[in-house]
């Protein structure tokens, strides 16, 4: 193929077997993530056959995480937060800590250090937000008290997530020496100095702006323009942040679609846009498998086994004593915590940090990615399962008195 390049042969290829991956996954009743996922695998550099490029690939990868981050933003509703604010808050950030601590004294015990094991914990942490959503639906809970819970409890995840994606390479990539404390606070209040202003000027500007710009392409009555100014927007803004700012594309993203998410152009923007955010958000659960050693699951059996019990029985009776704490019926905590005996995008997000910043071991991403594909495969099982009306809308979900 003489006219082929790189470029091409990457997507190319990488697009077919996520197809073939993903009709594979749902034929199984599984979700097509774990087809995208094992399509990477498939042309990663593990396994033989095709090889794509793994110089290319990370940066396409790179654009899915800008347009994820850019839908999770759109979806972070200040008014459903605020609506389930009591068991939300409280619930993810309990939740993350005790998820987190669970992970970094595994890996203390495996002989890692404490900034890696810490790094490690927080990914297993958080739920994937793409997982989530089809669970509810796929249970019908979508528009229940108990799936606003849900959502609400993920939202302060990606909240939380979105702050850490910002703190930790500034923190991690100071040098380890005696005066490393005065460092790190340096940088951190530097980098924090950096993301006030940028917020401040996407909340005083960019609210105004970009429904503005947004106007002006709907006026024209060409939908690709239409398209191409939100796209614009959302990748402009994320170079952009992280070029004048510092920050990371994932939190450049994510504002432009917050700011987007309030404006009157929401219900369009989604529907014409998703085709694209899909693509990419393909592409970077592809780029994702290409990373994993499916090698890891012969050569460290236990330690995969004790990372997916983290996640799918750790995470989920944390979840479910800290509902029932809260006044909570015992379905709506069953059904919260099995929406979130997962992880996802974040967890890969920070695999990636941890490799590039040298700060995890030898396999420490695989751990998290076999724990990501296994704990994606088991949690249909483990909803249907916990989930023990047909209609659990009409339960009484909410706490006396709450």
């Amino acid at each position: 193929m003489p006219h082929a390049t790189s470029l091409i042969s990457t997507i190319a290829v990488s697009l077919v077997f996520a197809f073939a991956g993903g009709a594979l996954a749902t034929r199984l009743r599984l979700p097509a993530l774990v087809g995208y996922l094992l399509a990477g695998v498939v042309v990663g550099p593990f396994t033989p056959g095709f090889v794509a490029d793994v110089e290319l690939a990370p940066q396409l990868a790179e654009i899915g995480v800008m347009l994820l981050m850019f839908g999770v933003g759109m979806h972070c509703s200040v008014e459903d937060l605020l609506a389930v604010r009591r068991i939300a808050i409280p619930g993810a950030l309990g939740q993350m800590l005790l998820a987190t601590l669970m992970g970094a004294l595994l890996s203390l015990y495996w002989g890692w250090s404490l900034t890696a094991g810490l790094v490690f914990g927080l990914s297993l942490s958080v739920a994937s937000t793409v997982v989530l959503l089809r669970a509810l639906e796929s249970q019908g809970l979508q528009d229940t008290d108990i799936g606003r819970i849900a959502v609400g409890w993920l939202i302060v995840e990606d909240l939380v997530m979105v702050l850490a994606l910002v703190m930790l390479p500034a923190v991690l990539s100071v040098p380890d020496q005696s005066g490393a404390p005065t460092a790190i606070w340096t940088t951190l209040l530097t980098t924090i100095g950096k993301v006030v202003l940028f917020v401040a000027l996407m909340l005083l500007m960019g609210k105004r702006l970009f429904p503005w710009l947004l106007a002006i392409a709907d006026r024209s009555g060409q939908r690709e323009l239409f398209s191409l100014a939100v796209l614009t927007l959302a990748i402009g803004v994320a170079f952009g942040a992280a070029a004048l700012f510092g920050v990371s594309f994932a939190l450049g993203a994510f504002f432009a679609g917050l700011v987007i998410g309030e404006s009157e152009f929401k219900a369009r923007v989604e529907s014409e846009t998703l085709p694209i955010q899909d693509m990419f958000g393909v592409l970077f659960f592809v780029s994702v498998g290409m990373l994993f050693d499916p090698m890891i699951l012969v050569d460290k059996p236990l330690h995969v086994l004790a990372v997916v019990a983290i996640i799918v029985v750790g995470k989920s009776l944390v979840a479910y004593g800290i509902v029932r704490m809260l006044g909570y019926t015992a379905v709506t905590a069953r059904c919260v915590s099995a929406s979130l005996a997962q992880i996802g995008e974040f967890s890969f997000i920070l695999a990636g940090i941890g490799v590039a910043l040298k700060t995890f071991p030898h396999g420490a991403s695989d751990l998290i990615l076999a724990g990501a594909v296994l704990s994606i495969v088991l949690n249909p099982l483990v909803f249907n399962w916990l989930n023990p009306v047909s209609h659990p809308g009409r339960e009484q979900s909410g706490a006396s008195g709450a």
